[in-house]
This record gives structure tokens, C-alpha cells and sequence, in this order.
């Protein structure tokens, strides 16, 4: 559900913060192959999902909680990945592809974390937004292997802590250790 997720909150944001209604504009995560931009006849933001891998970040730490019996429940160190999308605009004209690239850009730019309201389901940790470089994901090179023309457009990278592993029983702490006496040298 992780990446499923992320999707929904980045087009809420964009719909919410644009505007882009439903009726007036699209949200897509399909890839803008020359195919599929044929059938693009609206405004559309395209957030194109290329790549999944684990971010340098240190994983999220081991955390406990009390669980629903009272015992106390574990999970283990979360890792943290990355999602990198090439984000682009299509309108029809290159001036209002343009001008609809820089509003998703400068909407995406005013937070370093995606807002809590705009997901249905938070995940483990914050939602980190960030530009990647262009030397870092070449999207020139992506843009060549769908087939499609370069086009303007910039690489969003999100981080997040996976839900990679549930909540478990942990455990009884141990208070005290006694000592065992050997049996070895004794006689029956």
C-alpha cells in the first residue's frame, strides 16, 4: 500500500494547492510514452513513477509500543526508500506547459514534507519531497527509452520509512539473572 499511497497524497496535494478539479484537469502516473501522449487532450500533470530504491538515509529506528493487551509489542528498524517520479506538464502549447510545470513545481517546493491531510493512510514516517539533480536520474535518457520527444520537466524524489516489517509480541523484559549451581562434581 506504500506506493499506492504516496500517488494519492501527491495528487491531492496538486489538486488542492493548484487548483486542477477533476473536471478541468488530469492527474496521471502513466507513463508519457509518444502512445500515450497522443490521447492526452486535457490539462494533465504527469508524475511518472521510474524508479524504487533504498534511500542512504539510516532506517527509520526499532520503535515498542503498548499493544491491545497490554503487552508490550516491537518492530523492527523500518528502511527508508526512495520513489523518484519525472513530473510533466501537458497542455496543449509549450507556453502553458510551461506555465502549469512551474505552478506544480514552486506547489511542490513550498513543502519539504507532504501534508498529513493529503493521505488517507500516513505511512510510518514523514513523506520527505525533493528536487534530484539532473545528473543524478537523467531524464533526457528516460525520455529517449518511452519513445517520446524531451520535453520540460524535473525528477521529484520522496522518502519514507517501509512498512516492512508488523508490529510483533515482544518479548518479557529480564529484571533479574541468577545463577545456575553446576551439578558436575556432585555425587548421587
Amino acid at each position: 500500500m506504500l506506493i499506492p499511497t504516496i500517488d494519492d497524497g501527491l495528487e491531492r496535494l496538486l489538486r488542492a494547492t493548484l487548483p486542477l478539479p477533476v473536471d478541468t484537469g488530469d492527474v496521471s502516473f502513466d507513463p508519457p510514452s509518444s502512445t500515450w501522449s497522443a490521447t492526452v487532450n486535457r490539462l494533465t500533470v504527469n508524475l511518472f513513477l521510474y524508479q524504487v530504491s533504498r534511500s542512504p538515509q539510516p532506517p527509520r529506528p526499532a520503535q515498542s509500543r503498548p499493544g491491545a493487551d497490554g503487552r508490550v509489542e516491537r518492530r523492527f528498524a523500518l528502511p527508508m526508500v526512495e520513489l523518484s517520479y519525472l513530473v510533466s506538464a501537458w497542455a496543449g502549447a509549450p507556453r502553458d506547459e510551461h506555465s502549469l510545470l512551474g505552478d506544480v513545481l514552486t506547489r511542490l517546493l513550498a513543502h519539504q514534507v507532504l501534508p498529513a491531510e493529503h493521505l488517507q493512510r500516513p505511512p510510518s514516517s514523514p513523506v520527505q519531497l525533493a528536487l534530484a539533480a539532473d545528473d543524478v536520474n537523467r531524464p533526457r535518457e528516460l525520455w529517449s527509452s518511452l519513445g517520446g520527444h524531451l520535453k520540460a520537466s524535473f525528477t521529484l524524489t520522496v522518502t519514507v520509512a517501509a512498512d516492512a516489517y508488523d508490529w510483533q509480541v515482544a518479548p518479557p523484559e529480564v529484571v533479574t539473572v541468577e545463577p545456575v549451581t553446576s551439578r558436575l562434581g556432585a555425587r548421587p
